[in-house]
Order: structure tokens, then sequence, then C-alpha cells
């Protein structure tokens, strides 16, 4: 098995995409914030405290997937050309999807569970004040299309 970002010595290293040719390119993700009923019923009623739950996290996905490389040490730094963020309130808590979308040299698979995880944690901070019980789970890639390994869905 090849490491890609293994060099021959061992060390790590961010993969040279020079020579690649940017294709266009998506991946989607997503994850569920748990909670228990009081804390549904609150966002549900859009009456917790510290505002607009759904918004702020919305927002802190959509900055964090144009964020990615800062975070991530070897993410190639991208154009991220769309990046939508939606949540949804169910009876378990907040479920999340992302899908970012780019013509570039390699993926977005990181930028969508980046995007996934920060709007759950911010989804986390806002009702934490209400139950210190919370959980952020299940962040995981969904399907991603183009590039050299094509599409894949998960079989789930």
């Amino acid at each position: 098995m090849t490491f890609t970002h293994l060099d021959d010595r061992g060390q790590a290293r961010m993969v040279d995409v020079t020579a690649k040719q940017p294709t266009i390119r998506s991946a989607t993700a997503s994850g569920t914030v748990r909670c228990g009923p009081d804390v549904v019923r609150v966002l549900r009623d859009g009456a917790v405290p510290k505002g607009d739950v759904l918004a702020v996290a919305r927002i802190a996905g959509i900055a964090a997937a144009k964020r990615t490389p800062e975070l991530l040490p070897l993410a190639h730094v991208i154009g991220v050309h769309g990046a939508a963020v939606d949540l949804e309130v169910t009876d378990d808590g907040v479920v999340i999807s992302a899908t970012v979308r780019t013509a570039d040299r390699t993926g977005v698979e990181m930028e969508a569970l980046t995007a996934v995880a920060v709007a759950g944690l911010a989804v986390v901070d806002m009702v934490k004040g209400l139950d210190k019980s919370v959980s952020l789970a299940d962040v995981r890639l969904e399907r991603k299309t183009g590039g050299k390994s094509g599409d894949w869905v998960r079989a789930e």
C-alpha cells in the first residue's frame, strides 16, 4: 500500500497536485447533534436564550468549509465555490447536512466534513446552557463526485 501523504523517508507531506487538471467536484457530509426532548422543544419554539441556533450554525459551517486548510495541516488550499449547510430539528436533535462544491485539482470531502462538524459544534455551543449532555455524533461523508476516483455514495 502506498501512503500518499508520506515521503520516501516516511515523513508527512502535502501531496503535490500541480499537474492535475481542475475538475468539478462536490462532497456531501452529514452529522447529528443529539438533544433531549426539552432542548428539542426550545429549538422548535425558537426560544433558545442565545438566539437563532440554526442560523448561527449554518453560517459557522459555511465559514468552516472555507477555512479547512487552516485546521487540517495537509489539506490543500482550494477554491470553495459553493457551500450549503442545512439543519433540521428532529425528535432526537438536529440533523446537519453540508454540500461543498469546487472546480479545482482536489476534492472537497474534508471541507464538507469540517462544515458539518463546526455547524454541529455551534449548535452544541448555543444549547449547552440548557443541557450539558448534548453531543455531536455520526459525522460522515455521504457522497462525493468528480476527480480521479470518480463518484462515490455511502451504501447504507
